[in-house]
């Protein structure tokens, strides 16, 4: 990873897409996260490692603005996901393990329960991937995920990202055990000929 993050490097820090608006992490956002978390511990316990046990609102708060930070520093892009017309918190994406030199990035992401299974986190994604590629100019965007987590694979597939190799035994998940890891990437060649529709 590169070491030199470009700190004066101007970006917007948050986007709309067509149900979403996507924005970098605020001081004062814990108390949302950690609504959403305790909801959803049951669905992001098997794959977040962070999720194994609930988090006070001030565990929530501190997360929050150490993301903002670590956002303004360059070195990490936690966004937060709010659905526009209600401004209910949706869940969280980002671009991750950052390495400017090329530039790269891995997209993360999870959804709070209730808001499963209406596209949202589809549509962040492929947001991010433009704003990855349009606005940060990478080279390559990446998704890695447990090769047991359909969902999340299903989301990497159905936006054109494409199977680079399944990774054996190559860490250990929340329980310990050995995970094989899907290695999914997409190149700017690649996220041309799909032409992403966007309001970015």
């Amino acid at each position: 990873m590169n070491h030199q993050p470009p700190i004066l490097k101007d970006f917007p820090h948050s986007f709309e897409t067509e149900r979403l608006w996507i924005r970098l992490p605020l001081p004062g956002d814990g108390d949302l996260v950690n609504e959403a978390i305790h909801e959803s511990l049951d669905q992001l316990r098997p794959w977040m490692p962070w999720a194994q046990h609930p988090p006070t609102k001030e565990e929530s708060e501190e997360s929050v603005r150490k993301a903002y930070c670590s956002f303004l520093a360059r070195h990490d892009l936690r966004f937060h996901l709010f659905e526009k017309e209600s401004k209910m918190f949706v869940g969280s994406s980002g671009l991750h393990n950052i390495d400017w030199s090329v530039p790269k990035f891995e997209i993360g992401y999870w959804c709070r329960t209730k808001c499963v299974g209406k596209g949202y986190i589809t549509e962040s994604v492929r947001g991010l991937t433009v704003f990855a590629f349009e606005i940060l100019k990478a080279n390559r965007v990446e998704i890695c995920c447990d090769q047991r987590n359909v969902k999340s694979r299903k989301i990497a597939e159905r936006l054109g990202y494409r199977l680079e190799g399944v990774f054996r035994n190559y860490r250990l998940t929340v329980d310990n055990r050995l995970e094989n890891t899907c290695v999914y990437a997409m190149t700017p060649s690649e996220f041309r000929n799909i032409r992403f529709m966007t309001d970015i």
